[in-house]
């Protein structure tokens, strides 16, 4: 398979949470777009199943078991990355159901050293190597619970509500080093972390539940992570040269079609 247009041919990217979902499909897009990129990721077999996908005449990738909750392990992981990096996919999270009363101390400090502080954690590390290259591009994963009132994600909404205000934090304090830096704030994706929550919460009424889901969407189904995975790619392709500090719904209609 050859690349299919030479957009990413030479660049190099890091892609967090990159083994399954939404970061996978990134990755993959990457790929075959002719990058090569670097996967963190917490899950080793989860990695081991993308590379089973992978093409291997476009891009490369690379795969580092790492927990970007963690400073010292983050920093040490992007020590493995080349000096010079294009691109910084900050994808890697987690979410939480419950409302504030639900949200025990723990629950609140988790998605916060996941979503917020994994976020600074591989910035920080990586800035340097962005500031070496010719400029590069920084996609944050937001969520439309970051400026919608959505039920019962309250610890969720909080950490994807700071994630945007670093983003344009970012994008500001860097638009002189030639570093741009964009988020993506997806509604519902079909992801493996909806299927497993059906099965969780909602046994034997999967299907029933999976519609209800996507109705909640105007355009009257959930997104794909490849969608999003377009999104990234326009953003960190020479076409977006002129977009920074900008958040993209991409939640089919979510936010901008209510009644």
């Amino acid at each position: 398979m050859e690349a299919k247009n030479k957009s990413l041919v030479g660049k190099t990217a890091i892609v967090t949470g990159g083994a399954s979902g939404i970061g996978a499909a990134i990755a993959h897009t990457f790929i075959q777009h002719g990058a090569a990129v670097w996967v963190l990721d917490r899950e080793h077999e989860s990695a081991t199943q993308l590379a089973k996908t992978l093409p291997t005449d476009c891009g490369n990738c690379s795969f580092i078991q790492c927990d970007v909750s963690d400073f010292a392990a983050t920093h040490a992981a992007l020590g493995k990355v080349p000096e010079s990096l294009d691109i910084l996919i900050n994808n890697a999270g987690i979410s939480h159901i419950g409302s504030i009363a639900d949200t025990n101390e723990q629950d609140l400090d988790r998605l916060y050293e996941v979503n917020v502080k994994g976020l600074y954690n591989v910035t920080h590390a990586a800035l340097s190597k962005l500031q070496a290259g010719d400029g590069g591009s920084i996609v944050n994963m937001a969520s439309v619970a970051a400026t919608s009132g959505i039920a019962e994600r309250f610890a969720y909404s909080m950490s994807k509500g700071a994630v945007l205000a670093m983003t344009r934090s970012i994008a500001r304090d860097y638009v002189q080093d030639g570093i741009r830096c964009n988020a993506i704030s997806p509604g519902r994706i079909h992801t493996p972390f909806v299927d497993n929550y059906l099965q969780k919460h909602y046994p034997g009424q999967e299907k029933e539940m999976f519609a209800k889901l996507a109705a909640t969407q105007p355009i009257g189904r959930m997104g794909t992570p490849m969608e999003v995975a377009a999104m990234a790619l326009y953003l960190c392709s020479p076409e977006a040269a002129f977009i920074t500090g900008a958040n993209f719904a991409l939640d089919g209609g979510f936010n901008g079609l209510k009644i």
